[in-house]
């Protein structure tokens, strides 16, 4: 089985959803205090935070990965932006989940509550959640695959929310199963 990091900022409810689907993960990185550190304690998972705000969260991000022989990084809800030499040396293994049917309604600031209030100013009538590459270029790497939801009944932005992240819990562990069976 691959070695898996899985780099965090929030509830962890993402990485939670792979713990629940059998997925082994050898650490939890955060970029913050996130209530992703309890269910990482709770699982028996090694936590590791830095703070985005004192250091070059992407060297020392990089150290660690080396440091465990990391094979495969799975962003879940992680809102630091990668960059450096980790992303050349972990190409086509550093994965995202974003929660709209990129490209659209992606690139830098677009993360959370942002993108759905977006989705639902724009009346679109469907959205959901893409799984991809991790590279320069936020939010641009190669998608990996995708799920759409139904919002054209939705009512707010919270509640597009509410149903795409239903759809996160889904997809991202079926894509992280694929690539570490490949």
């Amino acid at each position: 089985m691959s070695k898996i990091a899985v780099l965090v900022s929030g509830g962890g409810s993402n990485m939670h959803q792979l713990i629940k689907n059998g997925i082994e993960l050898n650490c939890v990185i955060a970029d913050r205090i996130c209530g992703a550190e309890n269910i990482a304690k709770e699982n028996n998972i090694p936590f590791f935070m830095f703070d985005r705000k004192t250091i070059n969260i992407s060297e020392e991000i990089f150290k660690l990965l080396e440091e465990r022989k990391i094979e495969l990084v799975v962003l879940a809800g992680f809102l630091s932006i990668l960059d450096g030499k980790i992303l050349e040396k972990y190409e086509n293994r550093i994965i995202n989940i974003h929660p709209s049917l990129l490209p659209k309604y992606g690139g830098f600031g677009m993360h959370g509550l942002k993108v759905h209030q977006a989705v639902f100013a724009n009346n679109e009538k469907e959205s959901g959640c893409t799984v991809h590459y991790v590279n320069n270029d936020v939010d641009a790497g190669a998608i990996i695959e995708q799920e759409k939801v139904d919002i054209s009944r939705a009512k707010s932005p919270e509640e597009i929310q509410k149903l795409v992240l239903e759809k996160e819990w889904i997809l991202l562990p079926r894509v992280v199963k694929r690539l570490i069976t490949k």
